[in-house]
């Protein structure tokens, strides 16, 4: 373009806030993952719930350093507290440090309170929590409605897995035998 040249308004170049790149494009990074949770319980429903957290949590979780091996929800008063979900001391952190296994309050509806209250009170149920996350900035907590399997359940359940792997290798070994003969 000449200097000086008029460019209407419609055909200039956006900047700013209506870029592209700028927006919020919701990936999860995962911290931490209750990969047990998965194998102990069999997962009825699942929820995202935000976490009230102080500074030092937020700064220590960004690091990669939490532990959910132990971790549960409960439902005390109307509202969903996390329990015994381990956030280690923020190493820069002062006076101002948090309690490692202090209980944390989850974001949830209403409704999604009142449901997972009236399920958990059933037996065998409970809600575990299955990973740690941020989402956009914030830390999001995937919580599950589960019911404890039993030891033969489980033993299917790895059986099943061990033959899915079995015939996926089965078929992928098949497709590379007839890709080698129509050379």
């Amino acid at each position: 373009m000449a200097k000086g040249m008029y460019v209407p308004k419609e055909s200039q170049p956006k900047q700013g806030k209506g870029d592209a790149s700028s927006k919020k494009d919701g990936k999860r990074k995962i911290v931490a993952q209750n990969k047990k949770a998965r194998h102990d319980y069999a997962l009825i429903d699942t929820y995202e719930a935000g976490i009230v957290l102080s500074g030092t949590e937020v700064k220590s979780l960004r690091q990669g350093r939490t532990s959910l091996a132990d971790a549960f929800v409960q439902i005390d008063g109307g509202e969903a507290w996390l329990h015994n979900a381990h956030i280690p001391e923020y190493s820069q952190g002062t006076w101002t440090n948090h309690a490692v296994r202090r209980k944390r309050k989850l974001l949830l509806h209403r409704d999604e309170i009142d449901k997972l209250e009236s399920k958990s009170q059933e037996s065998g149920h409970t809600i575990v929590t299955l990973a740690i996350y941020f989402k956009d900035g914030r830390a999001k907590a995937e919580i599950a409605l589960a019911k404890g399997k039993k030891e033969y359940d489980k033993r299917q359940t790895l059986r099943e897995q061990q033959d899915r792997r079995d015939s996926d290798r089965a078929i992928a070994a098949a497709k590379r035998r007839q890709r080698a003969q129509e050379r």
